[in-house]
This record gives structure tokens, sequence and C-alpha cells, in this order.
């Protein structure tokens, strides 16, 4: 099982930078022009030279992208978060907790920033591994692309 049964999943996190919010579909509209914004960058988010966000997708593919996530949260599969400043008018970027078939980590984490603040990443990063530490039932968080190369990742190496 990916997270303890007995382990009550956070809905948010505030801190002094970052208000986090489980991603769903009613964020729509803000998540697609933020991801659209900022789509060439975001092609290595996941995957190395990845082609999401495909230049032509579309409010809708995106709209059931965030059902996906909603869904896999409520069913505690995967953990989707999006992430604000702490007012909740500027839409920072996403933060993705999910699975992995790797047995030396407990879970892969993504996160993300809009091109106009990519200043924030590193502290937005920072945020994140210490509430993972802090909060959450892991000990072997896992960055591919981040802390990991793609190559040694795909090879299993980490």
């Amino acid at each position: 099982m990916f997270v303890p049964v007995d382990f009550k999943i956070p809905q948010n996190l505030s801190n002094e930078q970052f208000h986090f919010e489980i991603l769903e579909p009613s964020l729509n509209e803000i998540d697609y022009e933020t991801v659209m914004s900022s789509k060439d960058r975001l092609r290595n988010i996941f995957a190395e030279n990845d082609d999401w966000p495909a230049s032509d997708m579309s409010s809708e593919f995106n709209k059931n992208d965030l059902i996906m996530h909603e869904n896999e949260f409520k069913a505690r599969e995967a953990f989707a978060y999006s992430v604000f400043n702490p007012t909740k008018d500027n839409y920072i970027g996403c933060v993705y907790i999910n699975p992995t078939k790797y047995a030396n980590h407990d879970c892969e984490v993504y996160i993300w920033v809009k091109d106009s603040d990519v200043d924030l990443d590193k502290s937005l990063f920072e945020s994140v591994d210490r509430w993972l530490q802090e909060e959450w039932p892991f000990s072997r968080c896992a960055y591919p692309g981040r802390l990991i190369s793609w190559n040694d990742w795909q090879n299993n190496i980490p």
C-alpha cells in the first residue's frame, strides 16, 4: 500500500511562502493557463523531453487530467496539489506525490512552477521536502529529474 490506511492525508499546506490545495477540476481555467504559459520547460518535469503538455493540448484535456488527479487523491493512489502564494491570488504550480516501482524509495515527487515564478522553485522544493519528511509517512522520497538524473532513474540506479 502506498500510504497506511490510518494515515490522514493532508488536504492542504500553508506556510509563509505557499498554500497547497488538492488539485481538482474547479482549478481548470487557471491551471490550464499556467501550464500552457510554461509548456516548454514543463516537458522535462515528468520525464526527459516529455511531450506533456502538447502544444495543442486543450482545456478539456487538462480538465480530464484534473479529474483523474482528484480521483487518485480520493482513492489514496496518488496525491496532486495546486500551489498558490499564501494569499491565494497567484497560482504558482503543482506538486505530485506518486507511488514508485522502485523498492529503495517510498514515493516519487514531481514539482513545477510556472515560468514567471521560476525563482520560487528552490524554496518550493525545500518546503515540499520538509513537509514530506515531517508530515508524511515517507523517509525515502525520490525526485526524478531533480535529485536523480533521468538517465539514472530510467536505469534504476537511484
